[in-house]
């Protein structure tokens, strides 16, 4: 009997329980897992309020994660939450072989694991949607989460001449500069006005690109520094599901608004994505803050990121010899 970390009732916090290792079906590969990320992703699905549906319960949550699979280190992906099945927050996983994306040598497992689909998130919304091209400015909300600090570095590699970050709090404005910002605007304020003014104040002329994990407030102001014809990219309402857009803005300068979801990514996409981070991860050139947690603190981490109140990404992490810590 192993581990598993189980959500009986969606809108709670999962519970740690006992496990048997699931039996591979044709196609399949059992998956040791190493590191598991606590997501939004994971959060939204158990709630049960998503578009996906209430979830059948009870299941193991973790819709990506790194293993092993015969001593090799691995990258996979779940459906957990969005399909009827268990995901990457046991001590073993069931997962088609096709999904797996092998890690090079030299990368973090729990490093990549944090990074995971937040990072393919920033590096597809910027290039594959945006159309990111070398020496544009780029204004990257949300700079203190997963997705803003690798926006920043991956604009950085991609030749990005100045990046402009927005940050909520102190400690966000400090993890947005350690990853290579250029500056950063508090988003402290719900005038969109003030707002405005202070990204107009720290941008070196009109902005080409705008990466928008927010909405809501915070995007209309930075939206005001956007050169005419400049890209706005959406992939996230973490400050609104509305916002207060107006029409004019749009017209005078024909900005292109646009969405983003990882869920449009084919496999082979996807697999690329994680490929090139973890090969950056490998590299010492892409990093991002976060904890690691054992399966017995799951529960209280998993309600602190539910309540708005952790800071950094959690990574559950079992002991070196398999058992729980």
């Amino acid at each position: 009997m192993s581990w598993a970390v189980s959500l009986h009732s969606p809108g709670e916090p999962p519970k740690l329980v006992g496990w048997e290792a699931p039996s591979p079906g044709p196609g399949e590969v059992l998956v040791e897992v190493t590191a598991a990320p606590i997501t939004p992703l994971d959060l939204l699905c158990a709630s049960g309020t998503s578009y996906f549906g209430v979830p059948a319960t009870p299941y193991v949550p973790g819709v990506q994660g790194i293993g092993t699979v015969d001593g090799r280190a691995v990258w996979f992906p779940t459906t957990a939450g969005m399909r009827p099945g268990d995901g990457s927050m046991a001590a073993t996983v069931v997962v088609p072989e096709q999904e797996l994306v092998p890690l090079p040598e030299g990368a973090d497992p729990v490093l990549v694991a944090a990074l995971g689909l937040s990072a393919v998130a920033a590096h597809m919304a910027m290039t594959w949607r945006g159309e990111l091209a070398a020496g544009e400015q780029v204004i990257v909300l949300g700079g203190g989460g997963v997705v803003g600090q690798s926006a920043i570095q991956l604009a950085r590699a991609a030749g990005a001449r100045r990046v402009v970050a927005g940050a909520h709090s102190p400690d966000g404005r400090a993890r947005a500069e350690a990853v290579g910002a250029d500056a950063v605007v508090m988003l402290d304020s719900s005038d969109v006005d003030e707002l405005a003014q202070r990204f107009e104040s720290t941008v070196d002329g009109p902005v080409d690109l705008l990466l928008d994990p927010l909405f809501g407030v915070p995007a209309v102001a930075a939206a005001r520094s956007l050169r005419p014809g400049g890209r706005w990219v959406n992939l996230g309402g973490a400050a609104g599901e509305t916002a207060p857009v107006t029409s004019s803005l749009l017209r005078s300068k024909s900005l292109r608004l646009l969405g983003y979801t990882n869920n449009e990514l084919t496999s082979g996409q996807r697999a690329e994505a994680i490929a090139m981070i973890a090969a950056r991860v490998a590299d010492g050139m892409l990093t991002v803050a976060h904890e690691t947690v054992t399966p017995q603190a799951v529960p209280a981490a998993w309600a602190g990121h539910a309540a708005g109140t952790a800071r950094l990404r959690s990574v559950v992490v079992p002991s070196a010899d398999g058992a729980v810590s």
